[in-house]
């Protein structure tokens, strides 16, 4: 509950909560799950806490990819009959696995992966899915950039002659230079 009201206060629009055993065990075990009971239990507690009806509150599992598509439908259908405004699907593989999950609950659906088959927007939109998380490409692809740039540098590249630099038009469009100026100016005089 406290979690929540944090997250609240700093400004959160949406957070999830999930019914994995925290901390995670060490070893091949893999994820736990607490009981289904335990999970309600949490799910409750996060609306509870909840202060601005606007807040979205999301029931989370990791059950289809690692326990059953039963265990995981079970879930949600609970979390959602104790009032999470979305449920998120970690781990579903296919079509059938999201069909059954669409039609196991009203509520908007998130999915994790990446799977091929489900790439399709009409389809996805069409089983209620309203977020579909595609990998995270976006941070690999930074991290790669940011190792090739520093052997580059190392390596005894220039600055100057770096690749893949953006142009400092981009930069500072990406970093909202003019507001910022703008607030400088408006606020601090300079």
């Amino acid at each position: 509950m406290r979690t929540v009201q944090e997250l609240e206060t700093a400004g959160v629009s949406a957070l999830t909560i999930e019914d994995t055993v925290l901390p995670r065990p060490y070893g091949p075990a893999g994820r736990g799950l607490t009981s289904i009971e335990e999970g309600v239990g949490r799910m409750r507690a996060a609306l509870a806490a909840r202060q601005d009806p606007d807040l979205v509150i999301v029931g989370r599992t990791v059950a289809m990819g690692s326990t059953s598509t039963e265990d995981a439908l079970a879930r949600a259908k609970a979390y959602a009959a104790a009032g999470v405004d979305a449920f998120f699907f970690v781990g579903i593989k296919d079509r059938t696995q999201l069909d059954a999950a669409a039609a196991a609950i009203d509520i908007p659906i998130i999915i994790g992966g990446g799977a091929p088959e489900l790439s399709d927007l009409d389809y996805l939109a069409s089983r209620g899915a309203r977020v579909a998380l595609q990998g995270h490409q976006p941070i690999m692809a930074a991290a790669q950039a940011v190792h090739d740039t520093l052997k580059a540098l190392r390596d005894g590249v220039k600055p100057k002659d770096l690749k893949g630099v953006p142009s400092p038009e981009f930069m500072a469009k990406a970093t909202r230079d003019a507001e910022y100026k703008d607030w400088t100016k408006k606020f601090l005089g300079g």
